[in-house]
């Protein structure tokens, strides 16, 4: 009687493990076009050379820190264009193709 006490809620945690895993394989929702092109300036922007950020503090004792952080966006490593990183992305969040070209959008500096 023990044991399968303890084993009932084992299988029930494993269950809903593999829910979740099987959740996690859905094809994500769609979105609007438009909202999708919006979203997408940022990898449009990180295909075009890498971004680094530097960071520079004092604390209260009088502690300085220093961080420095460089990232490589997967587009430019594979040597993508900012619009051939734009138009997969608006293809991928909302399955069709962009309305407007990347030098249009508004926000855009290329």
């Amino acid at each position: 009687m023990g044991a399968r006490a303890i084993l009932a809620p084992a299988a029930l945690s494993l269950t809903g493990a593999m829910l979740l895993g099987l959740a996690a394989c859905a094809p994500a929702v769609p979105v609007p076009v438009e909202q999708a092109e919006r979203d997408c300036l940022y990898d449009a922007l990180s295909a075009r050379s890498p971004r680094t950020r530097v960071a520079i503090g004092i604390g209260s004792g009088g502690h300085a820190g220093v961080g420095v952080a460089t990232e490589f966006s997967p587009d430019y490593l594979s040597g993508r264009t900012p619009s051939q990183a734009f138009d997969a992305c608006v293809r991928r969040r909302s399955g069709q193709a962009p309305t407007t070209p990347l030098a249009h959008q508004r926000g855009w500096i290329g």
